[in-house]
């Protein structure tokens, strides 16, 4: 079990070797959640995440001999780019095993620090048991992205800094994979403010260490926004940790990652992976819970796919209501499209795509239907459209 001291040690072996990343409050997202939020941005690492912290602190206490061997990892990118990142800077040789689902930013990033990527699997515990089998069969030292203490220890540093920035923190809500990261912060801020509370944050579709702290059965999807921790198996040093330190855990869903990667996009200007912006999203789905109290949240990390961030973007301005698909139907005569068209501008609102609707339709054949996707300002410029058309003569409704 890693002590107070393990944490702090890690932290002067760090100091020069990564970023001490800002963490500020944030007064938008406090007015939003009604609680004073703190945001502790780990995605402004070289890396973009947190993962740097442990992997630097287990590959700087290397042996001479250990070093000439080399280090494996498996990882679905951000333990991959910590461990690629800070092997380069030591001269090691590094191969990472990944899952074939992991976004491409993250292989090609990796890759850039000169790792050897190998691509094996659909998920993590695959990667895994490849990873161990290439580290047996060439000497190589497996570098676990959660379940070892000297990976913990690192994480437990993003604790320190936060603790010596604001003093009087009330509790601090982190994502949980495998469960390194909580870990480490639970055994850092436990020993140095006892009463705060510290809260797990897991999605609905990758339950597991909730259910094995809380004893439940949730049962486990297949895939994830939150990539970062969609973890099918809890480290068993983190799981020893989390028992004893950590107050709580809960559950999140994709569309609440969704709209709090959003937010943060939007408030904070800063770029989050869904990893990275579970703790928000628990904040937003459990207002009461943390209402009034000084809540740190960890931003793990901002490496997210550019074209998933676009699919996200767009579904958040739909659940927004600024981006709203409208159907509206009229006689098929010469320039009925131009007066819907004309009636939507005047009403102010900017049209994306036009579908003009003849043969798959109910209508009369002498009728035409034409899907619109606009751009507004909201639920109520919405209203005020479909009013205008309506004002018109056109049948018009929400889609």
């Amino acid at each position: 079990m890693i002590q107070l001291n393990d944490i702090q040690t890690a932290a002067t072996r760090l100091q020069g070797q990564l970023l001490r990343t800002p963490c500020v409050a944030s007064r938008t997202l406090s007015d939003i959640t009604g609680a004073q939020v703190f945001l502790k941005f780990e995605n402004l690492q070289f890396t973009a995440s947190f993962k740097e912290r442990g992997a630097c602190n287990k590959l700087a206490q290397l042996s001479a001999e250990e070093r000439q061997r080399g280090v494996i990892a498996m990882s679905a990118g951000n333990h991959a780019q910590g461990v690629a990142y800070h092997a380069q800077r030591l001269g090691l040789r590094a191969v990472i095993v990944m899952p074939r689902f992991t976004p491409g930013v993250k292989v090609e990033r990796t890759r850039g620090f000169g790792a050897e990527i190998v691509l094996h699997g659909d998920t993590l515990d695959e990667a895994r048991a490849h990873a161990l089998a290439l580290a047996e069969q060439q000497q190589l030292i497996f570098v676990h992205p959660y379940d070892d203490a000297d990976i913990v220890a690192g994480q437990g540093t993003v604790a320190l800094e936060m603790l010596q920035d604001v003093p009087d923190l009330d509790a601090l809500v982190v994502s949980v994979g495998g469960g390194g990261l909580i870990a480490g912060m639970a055994t850092a801020a436990k020993a140095i403010k006892p009463d705060i509370e510290i809260i797990g944050v897991q999605t609905v579709r990758f339950p597991a260490m909730f259910n094995a702290i809380k004893g439940t059965h949730h049962p486990q999807g297949s895939s994830s926004i939150a990539e970062g921790i969609a973890v099918g198996t809890p480290g068993q040093i983190p799981l020893a940790i989390i028992a004893r330190l950590v107050n709580d855990l809960v559950l999140v869903d994709e569309g609440d990652i969704e709209q709090a990667i959003v937010m943060l996009l939007e408030v904070e200007k800063t770029l989050v992976e869904g990893a990275g912006a579970a703790g928000l999203a628990a904040l937003l789905k459990y207002p009461e819970r943390f209402k009034g109290k000084k809540v740190g949240l960890v931003l793990s990390g901002g490496n997210i796919d550019p074209l998933l961030l676009a699919a996200i973007i767009e579904r958040g301005m739909v659940r927004a209501g600024r981006l709203a698909r409208i159907r509206v139907s009229a006689r098929d005569i010469p320039g009925t499209l131009a007066k819907i068209t004309t009636t939507v501008a005047e009403a102010g609102a900017n049209i994306n795509e036009v579908h003009h609707q003849r043969a798959f339709t109910t209508l009369a054949a002498q009728n035409v239907e034409v899907e619109l996707v606009i751009q507004t300002r909201g639920p109520q410029h919405i209203a005020e459209v479909l009013a205008q058309l309506h004002q018109a003569g056109l049948e018009a409704q929400l889609i």
